[in-house]
Formats: C-alpha cells, structure tokens, sequence
C-alpha cells in the first residue's frame, strides 16, 4: 500500500486538491494550519514518501488549472481571462484555455479530458443548457463564471442592476420612449434577466415597452434595429455591446439622433461609438475573483461562495 499511494491518493483522503499536497509536501506557504495538518495526518498515517524520481520527471510545475471559455474571440471573457492568469502565475500553475463553442457535448468531453489528466482545478463559463450534474463531480476545484448552481461556486454579474442603471439614467436625462433590443429568453442571463429588468423598470417609470429579441451578434442588432425604431423612440438600450455596435451600424442610415446604450463597456465599442452610454459590467474584476476564489479553494482557506460584481455606468 505504501508504495502504490499517489498524491492524488492523499488529496482524496484529506478533501483538498493534488496541488496542496504538494505545498504541504514542499513545504511551501499559503496553506492554513489545520489543512496542513489534516494533510500531514494522512501522510503520516499511511506512511507516504513521494517519489523523487516522479517528481523529477514532471519538471518546474506539475499545478496545471484549466480555463474554459465559451468563445476565444469573446472581448468580455478576453478581458476576463487577462486578470486571471498572473494571480495563476503568481501561485505556479500553468493555465491551459479549451473552448466550448455553447456546446455542452464539448464542456462535458473537456472535464472528462481534464480529469484523466488530473488537473487542479477548473475556471468555466457558463452558458445555458449546463447542469449542475455535469458540474458536480468538481464541485470542490469549480468556479463557474455567468451562471449560478447550487453548491459550486460562481461569479456572477449584475444582469438587472445593469439595465436598471439604464433606464433610471435615461429617465433623469428626459427620454421617456426607450426601446429595447435583447437577446432570446432561452439564454438565461443575457437574455432573460436583462429582457425582463427592462419590462420592470418601464413599469416602474410607467413608459410603454418596445423590444425585439434575437441572437447575440452583431447582425441581429443591425437585423432587428428597424423593428424598435419608432417614430418617437429617444433612445434604445442593447443587451450586449455586441448588439450595439450591429444597432449602431443601421442607425448610422438615419437622420434622427438616438441615445444608444449598452451593457459590458467592451473597447472597441467606445473606440467606434464614444457617445454610446454604456454599464461596466466588471469584466476584469469577475476574472480576478474567479481566480482567487479557486485558489482559495484549491489550498482549503475558502469554500464554496457564489459571488456577485455590482454594475457602474461607465
């Protein structure tokens, strides 16, 4: 027995990952007394001796964290990916990024991938059509960006108070015909919460709804742009940036002058359309808390925690 237990074997006994093994082994810090001693009770007890040999063999870095995004081309997970990654370097993982195209059958054969490989720990953004089943087995090494699941842990962003920012600004500002332009309610977040905080609000303000809902790209915002353009319409909230640059583009064939706002703040839109008023949704600062939260977790100082990044006009 002694000779066939594995690290992976210790991490198993004592609830913490492969990666605290090895600090606890190195002798290394940042991790919190009673897990290095939980740790030092099962190595002890099992009379465990890592072999040098192994660990020669898997060179600088055996703590690898896997990074899963839904599209490499997305600006918001980009930026979201780029404050994550020197939090990773700092603690001596090497991340590696797979991508999931919105396809469950690919998230489900990346962590069957990931787990053969023993991995640490996984970074994932989540899309509609996910399960917590699916999520579960990782429930421990998991931090699940967009999307909420009971017993894993998340970090989330302020899809109503976003669209609330909105439309009290534009209120304040004098507009009272705001049109709107989402995406399908089947999408959980951007298109159902964001669609239904608009309805709220003109509730709220007591303005009459105008909406269309479509996919989340650039040619549906410009598709679907004549359909809430009314003959009073003011102004016009879009549930992505995404959606705004393709809204931006036909209304750009008008003379009349419409307030376009739009939710994530992304460069390129402020680059092209600077009087756009756009919701920072906090795209860097959900990746950098994704990133500590899974360190956290990986070397047992947190648990499991769903986290919420609060929205600012930009």
């Amino acid at each position: 027995m002694q000779n066939r237990l594995t690290i992976k074997d210790i991490a198993r006994l004592s609830g913490v990952g492969k990666s605290t093994v090895s600090r606890v082994l190195n002798n290394e810090g940042s991790v919190s007394p009673q897990t290095r001693e939980r740790v030092e009770e099962i190595i002890r007890s099992h009379g465990f001796t890592p072999s040098k040999s192994a660990r020669a063999m898997r060179g600088q870095s055996d703590k690898v964290v896997a990074i899963i995004v839904s599209r490499l081309d997305s600006p918001s997970e980009n930026q979201a990916v780029r404050t994550m990654l020197p939090l990773l370097y700092q603690q001596g993982f090497d991340p590696i990024v797979m991508e999931s195209q919105f396809e469950t059958r690919l998230v489900q054969e990346h962590l069957h991938v990931l787990q053969q490989r023993n991995v640490d720990g996984v970074i994932l953004f989540g899309f509609t059509g996910l399960t917590a089943a699916m999520l579960t087995p990782w429930q421990e090494k998991i931090v699940v960006m967009a999307r909420e699941y009971p017993g894993i842990s998340s970090v989330c962003y302020d899809d109503e108070g976003a669209v609330q920012l909105l439309m009290q600004r534009l209120r304040k500002q004098g507009h009272s015909h705001i049109s709107y332009l989402g995406v399908q309610e089947a999408d959980a977040t951007t298109g159902m919460r964001r669609h239904q905080a608009y309805l709220d609000s003109c509730r709220k303000l007591k303005l009459q709804p105008i909406t269309a809902l479509g996919e989340l790209s650039y040619q549906s915002g410009f598709q679907l742009a004549a359909s809430v353009i009314e003959a009073h319409t003011t102004a016009l909230v879009c549930a992505s940036d995404t959606i705004a640059l393709g809204a931006m583009k036909y209304l750009q064939q008008l003379a009349t002058p419409i307030q376009v706002c739009a939710i994530g703040n992304t460069p390129l839109l402020n680059f092209l359309f600077p009087n756009t008023l756009s919701v920072e949704l906090g795209y860097g600062t959900a990746g950098q808390q994704a990133a500590q939260q899974l360190l956290g977790q990986l070397n047992g100082e947190l648990g499991i925690r769903q986290i919420v990044i609060p929205s600012k006009l930009a």
